[in-house]
């Protein structure tokens, strides 16, 4: 596990997780100081992209500085261990998986599983969950967000997919602790293209709307 831990306080800076997906090593490594010069400060590496593990550890030892940097879609306890061998400073599940979070809390590794139902939502923050993603979130939209937290306030909620621009603002009034944005935020053209400048001027128009 790396020696380097999550910092809450850069994440509060622009409480966005960025979710990199199927993205090559080689731009994976242009993507990453842009991402940090544009103001956004959280990203996270899902592990169905090829050599997930080996993008984690180059992260954490080129560019950790400003950085928080995690692991996604960790569904099993075998992607756990190789996601924290890696030193993932945080790790996103797209499903409930009691094993996951419980080892992450013993670990002291900020956790945020995904959660759809109420009921759902609960059991993930009662196991120790630091923030619940809620994912799906397109169908059910800001509403949704609200309606959960009227009688549940403490919870933390981190909206995924079907989140970007034009909806940002909506989901951040709604209640949501942080947004998490990917195909949106990580524009395959301009990635696909080298247009770094275009990326970070793309990337300071989500950090505009957190400001």
């Amino acid at each position: 596990m790396s020696e380097r831990t999550f910092s809450w306080e850069l994440f509060n800076k622009a409480p966005l997780v960025g979710i990199i997906r199927n993205v090559s090593p080689e731009d994976v490594k242009r993507i990453l100081p842009i991402y940090r010069e544009a103001g956004l400060t959280t990203v996270e590496i899902t592990m169905k992209t090829p050599g997930a593990t080996d993008m984690i550890r180059y992260a954490l030892e080129n560019e950790h500085y400003g950085l928080n940097i995690g692991a996604g879609t960790v569904c099993t306890k075998d992607d756990l261990d190789a996601a924290l061998d890696a030193g993932a400073q945080f790790i996103v599940t797209p499903v409930l998986s009691k094993k996951v979070i419980k080892s992450c809390v013993k670990k002291g590794v900020p956790v945020f599983p995904g959660a759809y139902t109420p009921t759902e939502i609960f059991q993930a923050w009662s196991w120790g969950a630091s923030m619940v993603k809620i994912y799906p979130a397109t169908a059910l939209g800001p509403g949704y967000i609200k309606d959960v937290k009227a009688p549940m306030n403490q919870l933390k909620l981190l909206p995924t997919g079907g989140v970007g621009l034009e909806n940002m603002d909506a989901f951040l009034k709604a209640g949501a602790n942080g947004l998490g944005i990917g195909g949106q935020l990580f524009n395959k053209k301009l990635i696909q293209d080298k247009d770094w400048d275009g990326l970070k001027a793309h990337f300071l128009q989500f950090a505009q709307k957190l400001a």
